[in-house]
């Protein structure tokens, strides 16, 4: 029988939420810094990071409840250490993708609007959409903006291609100095995404299967697997585009949101052509607010769950409640760190990076457990894959602090 499509969704939030920051920026910037020398981390942490996505999902499904319930069965140690990680960097992922994405607006309707009036914008448009619409508008929208997104991502790529006149060089690099190293693991960091969205998806997961009949652990691992691949593909576009048009150029990105988003919009708009501007500006911020506005969700809904499960008798355990602090932390944050974007999305990816061994452990601890169903558990490949990604996790966090 062929898939129905309706079962699409969460998968496809995943990949809204992780083609952002880590695509538009940190992609962008790789290729324009190092060619096409550091396709070997992208593939690399795709790959080791892969496993410990797919459990989201797996487990969600298996036995019908989210990662949190299965960390609160682990012991409330485990919990509680994701619930302190979560509230040390919401914050700041959060202002990271809205800096991001009131750039672009910004730039692309002039200066009517400060920046900082445009953050305060688009984070209330957020808040206003997800209580009136909540997940069901998550799901139709983030359909058509991924698919938008990854046509127009591939036409940019090969029109960029056809007019590059540089030779092409695939010689891989390993970043030596600190700063090089610094950036390699920002870059690694939120590539695709922070592992902690695998929390996110098992949330999204459960809350399409209470709208959705039929969905089955193997219908869950295909939608995954789309928006993961999906994901894979953009990042190597914007590599690409960055080592097309910006790299030895003598041409740098600039660290300020303003300056950074004209210059990805001209990237795209001079080898698609100056009438395109406003259409990639377009498309560009829209896959820009399709982040900012998942990440206003999941944040404040793993964070009320987490406290629901830690604290069944707290006052501060609601979506709407995390939400309006999220909101207010963002913008309070945003206007210290507005003209530092570079340094706001360094932190950011590094301490992404640095936690990404504990949800990675966690995650593959409880798939392993007796509270996941034993025909859902890892087999003797998917053993030894985790175990190399928890060694490479680790590995690279060392050699990173190592470095400091």
């Amino acid at each position: 029988m062929p898939f129905d499509v309706k079962k699409l969704g969460p998968g496809l939030l995943f990949a809204g939420a992780a083609i952002g920051v880590s695509h538009l920026v940190q992609s962008t910037r790789a290729g324009a810094d190092y060619g096409f020398g550091l396709v070997w981390a992208l593939l690399l942490v795709n790959l080791f990071k892969y496993p410990f996505f797919q459990f989201g999902p797996r487990y969600a499904m298996a036995t019908r409840e989210s990662l949190l319930d299965g960390y609160k069965k682990l012991g409330k140690g485990v919990l509680f250490t994701y619930t302190m990680v979560t509230l040390a960097s919401m914050f700041t992922i959060q202002t990271a993708v809205t800096i991001v994405t009131a750039g672009l607006a910004h730039n692309l309707f002039g200066d009517l609007i400060s920046l900082e009036m445009w953050t305060v914008i688009i984070l209330s448009i957020c808040v206003i959409i997800l209580l009136k619409g909540r997940y069901n508008f998550l799901d139709r929208i983030m359909k058509v903006i991924v698919v938008t997104l990854t046509i127009s991502t591939l036409i940019a790529v090969g029109l960029a291609f056809t007019d590059n006149s540089k030779s092409i060089s695939f010689f891989q690099i390993l970043p030596k100095n600190h700063l090089e190293i610094g950036f390699l693991i920002a870059f690694m960091g939120w590539m695709p995404a922070p592992l902690d969205i695998s929390i996110w998806h098992s949330l999204w997961t459960i809350e399409k299967n209470k709208q959705v009949k039929g969905l089955t652990v193997k219908s869950s691992l295909f939608d995954f697997n789309i928006g993961f691949l999906g994901t894979i593909l953009i990042g190597l576009g914007f590599l690409a585009l960055g080592a097309f048009v910006m790299h030895q150029s003598g041409v740098s990105f600039s660290s300020k949101a303003g300056e950074f988003s004209n210059q990805l919009i001209t990237m795209y708009s001079k080898h698609m052509g100056a009438w395109t501007y406003p259409i990639i500006g377009i498309a560009a911020l829209t896959t820009m607010f399709s982040t900012t506005l998942t990440t206003m969700d999941a944040s404040p809904r793993s964070m009320a769950h987490s406290i629901k499960l830690l604290f069944p008798k707290t006052q501060m355990k609601g979506y709407f409640s995390w939400m309006l602090l999220l909101l207010f932390g963002t913008i309070f944050i945003f206007f210290f760190w507005a003209s530092e974007m570079g340094l706001l999305i360094q932190i950011a990816t590094i301490l992404s990076f640095l936690t990404a061994p504990f949800f990675a452990i966690a995650n593959y601890v409880l798939i392993c457990s007796k509270h996941t169903p034993k025909e859902w558990r890892p087999s003797t490949f998917i053993h030894i894959w985790s175990l190399l990604g928890i060694v490479f996790l680790i590995g690279f966090s060392a050699w990173y602090l190592s470095t400091i």
